[in-house]
C-alpha cells in the first residue's frame, strides 16, 4: 500500500483514450440512432413519446420516469410523508429501500447495500435538489438541515451510480427534492412531545409578477432528547427567487443551518443495560455546534424541442466547534461545485432517446484546529444515453472519468505537506424492457468509486503514502409490476469492491497517532442481496405494504476471508398499514425490523452479535379543510436497542436507541 495504483492522468494516455473513445461512441451512436429514428418517423408520419407515468423523477440528472430507468428507484412523495406522521427525515427513511441506520445520538447515518456505519457516510451519496450534501471529511452529512415542510419528495436509487454521480455513489443515492415556488400560499406548523421537544416550521410562496416567484421557509427545534446531556437547539432559514418562461429557468437560493447539540458519549455494555439514558461520565462538557451557510444558483435554457443546456453553481461554508472527550476543536469546511450539462429528449416512434452529458468541477477545503488541512479538487466528465431499440426495449450506456488532487497538510504525518494525484473511471451498461405498461424488467452493470477523505489520507500506517481510490462494480436484475391497485418490485444484485477504504483497529498506528489502528485499503469484499417491496391499495380507504431485504456481505480475500462485514444486518424489513376511518380521520402504523449484526469494526467476527430488534410506530391524523393534526408514537413498545456500536480492543462503545417518543403536531395551510 506504499504506492498509488491510480496516478496522474497525463501519465496514462491509454486510459484517457479509452474514455474518450467511449464518450464519443456513445454520442455518435445516440445521434445516429436519433437521426435514423427521426427519419423513420418522418417517413411514416408518426412521432410519439413513451406513455407518461404518474411520477416524475430527476434522479438521473434529467427528468424521466422511474420505470424508464434501468435501476431500482423508489419515490416517497409528500402525501406519503404526511400519512406517516413523521417529523424528521430519519423517520421517513428508516426501513425504506433496505436503508440501515446508525445513530450515535448526534445524527443518523444511512447505509445502503451493505456498508458499515463508519463507511456509510462515504458510500451513500446524499443530494438536495442534485446538490451534494456529503462532506469533504468523514463527518456525516447534516440530514436534519432539511425540515420536512420543505420537502416535496425523496428519490432513492438503490445501487451504484458511478457514471451519473461519480465519487461516493457506491451503495446508492438519496436525492431530496425541495418545494419549488409554483403555487401561492404557505403553511404554519407547531409541534411538541417527549423529552421537552418543541418545534415550529413555516413556509410561504407567491408570485412577484408573471415570470418571477419567491419561496421562503424557516424552522426551529429544541429538545432534551432521550439521553442525558444530549439536548439540542436547531434552526434553519431558506430563501429562493425563481424566474421562469417557456424557454428559460433561473433560480438563486440561500440558506442557513444552525445545530447546537450536547454529546452524551458512548456507554459500556453494563451501563447501557443498567440505564440507557445516562451520559458517559467522562463526557461532561462534550458538545458539537455546526453553522452552515449555503448559496446555490442554476440556469437552464431550452434550445429547441429536444435539447436543453443548463448549469448549477453551489457553495457551502461550514464551521463546526466541538469538545470531544474533553478536547476542544474547530473544523472549517467550504465546498464549491460547478456542474454544466446538456440534456436531450428526442421523440421517435420507438420512444424517447435520452442523452445527458456534462462536467462536474468541485473544490473542497477542510481546516482543523489540530493542524490538519486539505484542499481537494475533483474534475469529471460524463455521458449517459438511453437508446430505444423498440417501443418496449431500450438500453443504457455511459461512462465517467474523474481526477482528484489533494493538497494535504498534517502536523504529525505530513508537516511539510504532500500532494496526491489520483484518477478513477466508471462505465455503465443496462437493458430496460417494458412489454406492457404494468411490467418492467431490467439488467444493469455499473462501476463505482470513491476517493479517500482528508481524515482518511492523514491517518495511515507508516510508509503508506496515500490510499488507493476504492473501486467496484455492481450487477443487478429486477422486475417491477404495477397493475391498477398494486406495486411490486423485486431485485437481486451483487456488489464487488477492491481497495475498500476502512478503518482497521489492528493496523499499525500512524506516527504521532492518538489512538490504535489506521485507515487502510481493505481486502476485497463482495455483497449479494435480494429485495422485495410490495404496496397494495386494498380499497379506496385501506393501503398496506411490506418490504424485505437480504444481504450477504463478506470479505473474499485476506485474513478475514469469509468473515461477515461488520454492522451489516443480513435481514431487514418493514411493513405498514393505513386506513381512512372517514373523510377526516386516518390511522397509520408501521413495523421496522433490523436483524443481528456484528459490532462496527469487528471485521474478524471475534465478538458477539448485537441483538435484532423491532420498532413499531403509530400515527393518527385528523384533517379538516386546511387544518391537519397528527399524533405520532415512535417505538410504541419502548424497545431497548443499540442504535450505534463500535468494537475496540480498549472496550466496546454502545449508543442507545431512542425509547418511546410521543409527538403532537398541528398545521394550517393557506
Amino acid at each position: 500500500m506504499g504506492t498509488l495504483s491510480y496516478k496522474k492522468s497525463y501519465n496514462e494516455p491509454n486510459k484517457l483514450s479509452t474514455i474518450a473513445i467511449l464518450i464519443s461512441s456513445v454520442l455518435t451512436l445516440s445521434v445516429v440512432s436519433s437521426s435514423a429514428m427521426a427519419a423513420e418517423a418522418a417517413n411514416t408520419g408518426e412521432s410519439q413519446a413513451n406513455s407518461v407515468d404518474e411520477v416524475i423523477t430527476v434522479i438521473g440528472r434529467s427528468e424521466n420516469t422511474p420505470l424508464n430507468i434501468a435501476a431500482n428507484v423508489n419515490i416517497i412523495d409528500s402525501a406519503q410523508i404526511e400519512m406517516s406522521g413523521a417529523t424528521t427525515l430519519t423517520q421517513v427513511l428508516r426501513g425504506q429501500s433496505g436503508i440501515q441506520i446508525s445513530d450515535s445520538n448526534s445524527g443518523a447515518v444511512f447505509s445502503m447495500r451493505g456498508f458499515s456505519a463508519g463507511q456509510a457516510a462515504n458510500n451513500t451519496l446524499i443530494l438536495v435538489d442534485g446538490r451534494r450534501l456529503n462532506n469533504i471529511d468523514i463527518a456525516a452529512p447534516s440530514i436534519n438541515a432539511i425540515p420536512l415542510n420543505q420537502i416535496e419528495r425523496v428519490e432513492i436509487l438503490s445501487g451504484s451510480a458511478g457514471v451519473l454521480y461519480g465519487d461516493q455513489a457506491v451503495g446508492g443515492v438519496i436525492n431530496i427534492i425541495t418545494r419549488a415556488p409554483t403555487g401561492t400560499g404557505g403553511s404554519i406548523q407547531l409541534s411538541g412531545g417527549s423529552f421537552n421537544t418543541y418545534e415550529g416550521k413555516a413556509d410561504v410562496s407567491g408570485a412577484i409578477n408573471d415570470t418571477w416567484r419567491y419561496y421562503a421557509a424557516a424552522s426551529y427545534n429544541q429538545g432534551d432528547n432521550y439521553r442525558d446531556h444530549n439536548a439540542n437547539k436547531t434552526s434553519s432559514v431558506l430563501g429562493r427567487l425563481q424566474y421562469q418562461t417557456e424557454s428559460d429557468n433561473f433560480f438563486i437560493e440561500t440558506s442557513y443551518y444552525d445545530n447546537d447539540r450536547e454529546m452524551a458519549g458512548s456507554l459500556t455494555l453494563d451501563q447501557i443495560e443498567d440505564d440507557p439514558t445516562q451520559a458517559n461520565p467522562f463526557n461532561p462538557d462534550d458538545y458539537q455546534h455546526e453553522m452552515t451557510t449555503a448559496i446555490r444558483s442554476g440556469y437552464q435554457h431550452q434550445l429547441n424541442d429536444a435539447w436543453s443546456l443548463g448549469a448549477d453553481i453551489n457553495y457551502t461554508d461550514s464551521k463546526v466547534k466541538s469538545i470531544s472527550w474533553g478536547k476542544p476543536g474547530t473544523n472549517k469546511r467550504s465546498f464549491l461545485e460547478f456542474t454544466p450539462k446538456a440534456v436531450a429528449h428526442i421523440a421517435t416512434e420507438k420512444g424517447d432517446l435520452s442523452i445527458v452529458t456534462g462536467i462536474d468541477l468541485s473544490r473542497g477545503e477542510s481546516e482543523f484546529s489540530s493542524g490538519r488541512s486539505n484542499v481537494q479538487k475533483v474534475a469529471s466528465a460524463y455521458v449517459q444515453a438511453s437508446v430505444p431499440l423498440t417501443t418496449s426495449l431500450s438500453y443504457v450506456v455511459g461512462g465517467r472519468y474523474s481526477e482528484a488532487k489533494d493538497d494535504l497538510v498534517d502536523g504529525s504525518v505530513y508537516p511539510e505537506g504532500i500532494e496526491l494525484d489520483q484518477d478513477a473511471h466508471a462505465f455503465e451498461l443496462g437493458l430496460n424492457y417494458r412489454p406492457t405498461s404494468s411490467h418492467r424488467f431490467y439488467l444493469r452493470a455499473d462501476d463505482n468509486f470513491r476517493f479517500a477523505k482528508v481524515d482518511e489520507q492523514a491517518y495511515t500506517s507508516p510508509g503508506v503514502i496515500g490510499l488507493n481510490p476504492q473501486t467496484g462494480r455492481s450487477y443487478e436484475a429486477g422486475w417491477d409490476w404495477t397493475p391498477k391497485s398494486h406495486t411490486l418490485r423485486l431485485s437481486a444484485y451483487r456488489l464487488d469492491l477492491e481497495d475498500e477504504i476502512v478503518f482497521d483497529s489492528s493496523a499499525e498506528t500512524p506516527i504521532g497517532g492518538g489512538f490504535p489502528g489506521a485507515n487502510v485499503n481493505a481486502d476485497a469484499s463482495r455483497r449479494y442481496g435480494v429485495s422485495a417491496d410490495w404496496d397494495w391499495q386494498l380499497t379506496d380507504k385501506v393501503q398496506l405494504g411490506a418490504e424485505y431485504n437480504y444481504i450477504d456481505a463478506e470479505f473474499t480475500e485476506g485474513l478475514n476471508e469469509g468473515k461477515q462485514l461488520s454492522w451489516v444486518a443480513e435481514h431487514t424489513g418493514r411493513g405498514y398499514f393505513s386506513i381512512d376511518a372517514n373523510q377526516n380521520w386516518q390511522v397509520f402504523t408501521e413495523v421496522v425490523y433490523t436483524g443481528e449484526r456484528f459490532m462496527e469494526g469487528d471485521n474478524s467476527n471475534a465478538g458477539d452479535k448485537l441483538d435484532a430488534y423491532w420498532l413499531t410506530n403509530l400515527a393518527v391524523n385528523y384533517t379538516k379543510d386546511a387544518w391537519l393534526a397528527s399524533f405520532r408514537v415512535d417505538n410504541l413498545f419502548d424497545e431497548q436497542y443499540v442504535s450505534s456500536g463500535y468494537y475496540s480492543s480498549w472496550g466496546n462503545g454502545y449508543y442507545a436507541g431512542t425509547g418511546r417518543a410521543l409527538r403532537l403536531t398541528g398545521s394550517y395551510r393557506f
